[in-house]
C-alpha cells in the first residue's frame, strides 16, 4: 500500500513508534492484525510495471523463440539472469541449500536460483532471482530493452522507439491492500 512516513518517535520502554499517513483505507487489515505481532517492510515507493509492458515482453519472447528454436520459457529464465538489480546473493548454511532452492523457484518460471561456493566453512552462496511479476519501472524497462535488442540482433521487427518508450512511461500503479 502507498504512503508517507509521518513521524518516528520512542516510547519510554525505548521502543520505536513509527506513524505512516496511508494512501488506502487498512481498516479491515487493522482489525485483523492488530492483535497479532506483525512482519513490517517499508520502502520507497515506485510505480509497478504496466501490464501493456508486460505483454509486450511475453510477444518479444514468443518471437525470439520462434526465431531461434529454444522454448519461450527459456528465453524468458535466461533473460532474467542477463540484466541487473534483479537477484541477491545470500549465504546459507550448506545443508539448507536445496529446501531454500525448491522454496524460492516454487514462486513461478522466473524465480530461478544459481549456487556458488562461500569462503564461509560450512555455508554456500545463493544467487536468488526475482521473476518480473516483482519488477519495479526500471528493472522492467531494462527487461524489454534487452530483448528488444535480441530480437533486433535476430532480425526481429520490433515496436519503434518511441512506442518502446511510451510502454515504458505508462505505469499502473497498484495498491496492495
Amino acid at each position: 500500500m502507498k504512503g508517507r512516513l509521518v513521524d518516528l518517535t520512542f516510547t519510554l520502554n525505548g521502543k520505536q513508534r513509527l506513524v505512516i499517513e496511508l494512501d488506502g483505507d487498512f481498516r479491515k487489515k487493522f482489525a485483523e492484525l492488530k492483535e497479532h505481532p506483525v512482519r513490517v517492510e517499508v520502502k520507497r515507493w515506485r510505480k509497478k510495471r504496466s501490464l501493456d509492458a508486460n505483454s509486450y515482453c511475453w510477444v518479444l519472447l514468443d518471437k525470439i523463440a520462434q526465431a531461434t528454436g529454444v522454448p519461450k520459457t527459456e528465453v524468458y529464465r535466461q533473460a532474467i539472469r542477463e540484466i541487473g538489480g534483479v537477484s541477491e546473493i545470500v549465504c546459507v548454511r550448506t545443508e539448507a541449500v536445496d529446501k531454500l532452492r525448491e522454496g524460492w523457484e516454487a514462486h513461478g518460471l522466473g524465480w530461478q536460483t544459481d549456487v556458488m561456493p562461500s569462503k564461509i566453512e560450512g555455508c554456500t552462496n545463493v544467487v536468488l532471482y526475482y521473476g518480473s511479476s516483482t519488477y519495479d519501472t526500471k528493472q522492467m524497462s531494462a527487461l524489454i530493452d534487452s530483448l528488444v535488442q535480441e530480437a533486433q540482433a535476430l532480425g526481429i521487427e520490433t515496436l519503434p522507439p518511441a512506442e518502446i518508450a511510451r510502454l515504458n512511461s505508462q505505469w499502473e500503479e497498484r495498491q496492495d491492500g
